[in-house]
């Protein structure tokens, strides 16, 4: 899924570059590449050298720039259609079943991210604050170590029960998700209703000062957090090299490389950002998001959860799995349809 994400990010780079430089293309004998695959390209290259840090702490650093890119694109928004009066009050249908499925795989995708905690808690010197730094997840106010930081008391030991309390009981950053997702998806159906693109930086008059501001954050936002979301997968590869070539750097390198490459090639293959954001959503985020947490939180405590929440678990997965199969059927054929047109 993580992998899938950063899919998405080399195309939301390729997308958003490619309308600022429409014309950009490479054509040298008989190759030629146009502006889409150019940036794209482009776009891999720069994150590459980003990707080989092993060192969460650095790229803690980083992704927080993310944050505030973030905020930036949403105050835009909110500045171009309150301020600049663009498209407001648009028309449209409040209620489209026909691409109902296609919708729930987008709202599945916002919720993704916290596929990177596990990690996140088990790279850090002391485990035992984790449910502090998810409290404060978008402020920032977290010290991520680095990997090969030994835990060194009692108090530091993976606490299974105190993760599960953290992942349930601190809806924080959900909730500030929550409220710039909602802000955002109403903003900007008021103002450009159905000709709302998949990115509403794209709907955005480029002659404005704050349209040029939204874009060139979206295009800076990716690279603050490509690293971060590739890292666990790499990680979970790097497992894999014999133990006695663990210390080489080369065979990380190589890893990380092949999965920045992988990212590129399925960019290229299937560029349609809103639907490949409702298959990674639909197929695996439904799963991690809804499915997964239910289903340990019911095993792991088993005859000891309440039947209240026993049956709310089992909603939640049955939710879960109905989203999941139909969000899926949908954007795969709504995918076939666009590669086949």
């Amino acid at each position: 899924m993580l992998q899938a994400c950063c899919v998405e990010y080399i195309i939301l780079e390729s997308d958003n570059l490619s309308s600022l430089f429409p014309n950009a293309h490479i054509s040298m004998g008989g190759f030629e590449m146009d502006s889409h695959h150019l940036f794209a390209l482009m776009t891999t290259l720069a994150v590459l050298p980003t990707v080989w840090l092993r060192d969460l702490s650095v790229l803690s650093y980083i992704s927080a720039g993310g944050v505030v890119a973030s905020v930036l694109v949403v105050f835009s928004l909110f500045w171009a259609g309150l301020v600049d009066d663009v498209g407001i009050h648009s028309k449209g249908t409040v209620l489209n079943l026909g691409t109902l499925p296609v919708a729930i795989g987008l709202y599945g995708y916002c919720y993704s991210g916290h596929a990177v905690f596990p990690n996140i808690y088990t790279s850090m010197a002391q485990p035992s604050r984790f449910p502090t730094v998810l409290l404060a997840w978008y402020l920032k106010l977290l010290k991520l170590p680095t990997s090969s930081q030994k835990l060194n008391s009692a108090d530091d030991d993976f606490n299974l029960p105190g993760f599960i309390f953290a992942w349930f009981c601190y809806p924080c950053s959900f909730s500030i998700c929550t409220l710039m997702y909602a802000g955002v998806a109403y903003m900007g159906y008021t103002m450009f209703g159905e000709s709302t693109e998949s990115q509403f930086t794209l709907n955005l008059p480029q002659d404005l000062a704050v349209s040029k501001v939204a874009v060139w954050t979206t295009v800076v936002n990716p690279f603050t957090k490509y690293a971060l979301t590739m890292s666990p997968v790499a990680m979970s590869l790097e497992e894999l090299i014999p133990s006695n070539h663990r210390k080489s750097h080369m065979y990380a390198i190589c890893i990380r490389t092949a999965l920045v490459i992988s990212t590129l090639l399925v960019g290229l293959a299937i560029p349609f950002f809103g639907l490949v954001m409702s298959l990674i959503g639909s197929l695996l985020t439904m799963l991690v998001t809804l499915i997964l947490p239910c289903a340990c939180f019911l095993s792991i405590l088993r005859g000891k959860a309440t039947r209240l929440q026993g049956v709310a678990c089992i909603i939640i997965i049955a939710v879960g799995i109905v989203s999941s199969v139909f969000g899926t059927h949908s954007a795969l054929s709504k995918i076939v349809e666009s590669l086949s047109s």
